[in-house]
């Protein structure tokens, strides 16, 4: 019997991985994943045995991880990021039952990554959104937003801008707007961990006025958010 590891690979490069997901997939015999997160790792591990998978092919690629693992091998499913937000932990578990052991291995999120490229934006409550509606029916994401909002949660958008859905970024700052002060900072951290790594620190009201694209993730503070030497920070309340 094989072993299947669902491993989050952090935002992609070697100096952002934990010891143990790089330890667990030197030591498999097989990788398999998303075709973009695998050229991300594919250089660190030349002579492995691995398999590049497709969008929208999620069920087909744990059925073949599956697969596999009950023909004996060892078995990396990749992530971006922690395979446990927004990663592919949860369907493999499904998918598997207990017809074969299923660890997983975290990693750092797109989340952690990008404030901590910026600042400190998410030291006090927080809430992860994405706004891909391929799986999620959008009303329910805008309740979401809305809710989060009201609350006064620092917001983290995930996917948050794609060509097939362009608009639905504008329509998420606009729910925001209701319940934030339209001076909120925003972080906007593109390509976080890899090639091309750059953010810019903007203010609610503007931040459609710069690049966003599905390789961003975009933070928005909460009321008591500022910046400091371009960096957005969110006090805890600790006396300064």
């Amino acid at each position: 019997m094989g072993k299947i590891y669902v491993v989050g690979l952090g935002p992609g490069n070697k100096e952002n991985m934990t010891f143990r997901a790089y330890d667990v997939l030197k030591n498999s015999d097989i990788i398999i994943g998303y075709k973009t997160y695998v050229d991300l790792i594919e250089g660190m591990f030349p002579d492995k045995k691995i398999i590049k998978s497709y969008m929208k092919k999620e069920v087909a690629r744990c059925e073949e991880t599956l697969k596999l693992a009950l023909e004996g091998n060892i078995i990396s499913l990749i992530s971006s990021g922690d395979a446990g937000v927004y990663g592919m932990a949860g369907l493999m578990l499904e998918i598997a039952g207990d017809q074969v052991e299923v660890e997983i291995v975290p990693g750092i999120t797109s989340a952690n990554a990008s404030a901590s490229l910026g600042g400190a934006p998410i030291v006090h409550d927080s809430v992860n959104i994405s706004l891909s509606n391929l799986l999620t029916d959008w009303e329910l994401i805008k309740k979401r937003i809305d809710l989060a909002s009201q609350g006064d949660f620092v917001i983290t958008l995930y996917n948050p801008k794609s060509s097939g859905r362009p608009e639905l970024i504008n329509e998420a700052r606009d729910i925001m707007l209701k319940h934030k002060r339209k001076d909120t900072p925003v972080l906007i951290a593109r390509n976080v961990g890899r090639e091309g790594e750059n953010y810019d620190i903007t203010t609610l009201d503007k931040m459609l006025d710069y690049e966003i694209n599905m390789f961003s993730t975009v933070i928005i503070g909460n009321s008591n958010t500022k910046v400091l030497n371009n960096k957005m920070i969110t006090p805890r309340g600790y006396k300064v």
